[in-house]
């Protein structure tokens, strides 16, 4: 249940109050003093992930295609063809991927082409019963022609996986990676200072202890390039930009960030919720001289991450101009971390916009152990 949403207007003082404790830290959770905890690289292996529905989705529709240009080329005519083959790839297509999908622990300790091996046996096995099986009175004997078939099938799904997991591989992929959090912290420096360029003059003491805050900030965010961080490091990271804001924007920001003691120790991509707040505040709470609310939610939901940031949303308010990178820079990362098994929803919800965003949940080794 979201908190109760509280003002982040500052004193006047030289010496603003941190924004209120919430989630995680409200509710017992309690981070080990000292600098912020060391995120986490890329791992180093680059097995297919079976248990990821993008590369089980690629295996489907390369098979099938194997099958439709299988089916286009026999002498029996294309329907009866088709028909006759997938009564046996079917069943031998969904047990593999069953086999993939439970035995992915064990593969990965696996060199690759003992895995390939392994998965041949299984299939051409599966294929040669389902044949003898069905077709027993007509063509006794072992069928050669359909388990060569069912190897080649094998052997081209194979290498397909292979050469595209090279593709993206943890070096290819951590460059990638990056590239593309260089651009977001220009972007985070350039909207910080001007917000310390509207404090200059009307409050030159407050300017001066927006810049040592920014300072720190940016000690945090260039002490690694690290990809997998914290949920309680984000939380760390976004209470500092917030803090920093409501010292321009004074009462008008309200912010209320409810995170799970669960969530605070699992793994999400570096520098992904900043950009989200940034743009809360931004498009939800600038152009609004009323106060407003940035309501930041991360939640355990099963055996997946929920990360919803949300802010005021009027259909008659006026466009405000934007590079628009922040949603497309998280969503290309999303995908080289994740690829298909996450997800980043954005749009209006009756008064409000939400950013909302689907991803596993991982723990470090030791919290998962």
């Amino acid at each position: 249940m979201v908190a109760q949403p509280q003002s982040a207007q500052q004193a006047p003082s030289s010496q603003a109050p941190p924004l209120p404790a919430r989630g995680w830290q409200a509710r017992g959770a309690r981070r080990p003093p000292g600098p912020l905890p060391p995120a986490r690289p890329l791992p180093a292996a680059w097995m297919p992930d079976l248990r990821n529905p993008g590369v089980v989705g690629r295996v489907i529709v390369l098979v099938h295609l194997m099958l439709f240009g299988a089916a286009a080329m026999d002498a029996r005519g294309y329907a009866d063809a088709l028909s006759a083959l997938a009564t046996v790839a079917e069943p031998a297509l969904l047990s593999s991927l069953l086999a993939g999908y439970l035995a992915m622990p064990w593969l990965r300790r696996l060199p690759w082409a003992a895995v390939v091996a392994a998965a041949g046996a299984l299939v051409v096995s599966t294929v040669v019963a389902l044949v003898l099986l069905l077709d027993a009175a007509e063509s006794p004997g072992v069928p050669w022609r359909q388990a060569l078939l069912a190897l080649l099938a094998v052997i081209v799904v194979a290498e397909y996986l292979r050469l595209r997991t090279r593709a993206f591989a943890p070096a290819n992929a951590q460059a990638r990676l990056n590239a593309l959090q260089a651009r977001i912290r220009p972007h985070f420096l350039f909207n910080s200072l001007n917000a310390v360029l509207s404090l200059i003059h009307v409050d030159p003491q407050r300017a001066e202890q927006v810049l040592e805050d920014l300072a720190d900030l940016f000690r945090a965010l260039m002490s690694d390039n690290a990809s997998l961080v914290s949920v309680a490091r984000e939380v760390d990271l976004v209470r500092e930009y917030l803090r920093i804001e409501s010292l321009r924007l004074g009462d008008r920001l309200q912010v209320c960030i409810d995170v799970d003691v669960a969530a605070a120790a699992a793994l999400v991509p570096s520098l992904i919720l900043q950009p989200l707040a940034e743009n809360a505040v931004h498009h939800g709470i600038e152009p609004f001289a009323e106060p407003g609310d940035v309501l930041i939610r991360v939640a355990v939901i099963g055996a997946r991450l929920s990360i919803t940031v949300t802010n005021p949303w009027r259909a008659t308010a006026p466009e405000r101009a934007g590079n628009g990178m922040a949603l497309g820079n998280i969503g290309e990362r999303l995908d080289l971390h994740f690829d298909a098994d996450a997800s980043l929803h954005h749009g209006p919800v009756a008064e409000r916009y939400e950013v909302r965003i689907d991803l596993p949940l991982r723990l470090p080794a030791k919290a998962s152990a």
